[in-house]
């Protein structure tokens, strides 16, 4: 149903193009669009005038159809968790990091830095030169 309803929201655009594009420029703020030419006549400007608000208003009434679709199967949902709080993961490498009984959640932070540490070799404090042979 939504596929046929942007085939035909689509061809009603490019219609819709086609017809503005068609008409007489009437400001003439480019320079162009006097002149005798395809569309001189005030019939067909006035036929052009009336296709444009007629494919203006099917092109507003599929935009909100299709936009009312897309939200038609949409539940509601909670920013609040009603159902079993998410598991944590245990940090890849190392001693998984426990609740704090005294301090505070920095002062366990530290202890697994310090854990992680003592296991892993100390990286460089910062760039080092190249050292030649």
């Amino acid at each position: 149903m939504q596929t046929v309803v942007i085939i035909i929201h689509l061809m009603i655009v490019s219609v819709l193009i086609g017809a503005v594009l068609l008409q007489k420029s009437e400001g003439g703020g480019l320079g162009m669009g006097g002149g005798a030419g395809f569309m001189s006549s005030r019939g067909t400007a006035n036929l052009l005038t009336r296709t444009t608000s007629i494919l203006a208003g099917l092109f507003f009434l599929t935009s909100l159809f299709l936009s009312w679709y897309a939200g038609y199967d949409r539940k509601p949902s909670s920013i609040i968790g009603t159902g079993a709080p998410a598991q944590q993961q245990q940090p890849a490498g190392g001693a998984p990091i426990t609740a704090p009984t005294s301090g505070g959640i920095l002062d366990s932070l530290k202890k697994a830095d310090q854990q992680q540490g003592q296991q892993a070799p100390a990286a460089p404090s910062g760039p080092q030169a190249p050292q030649s042979q």
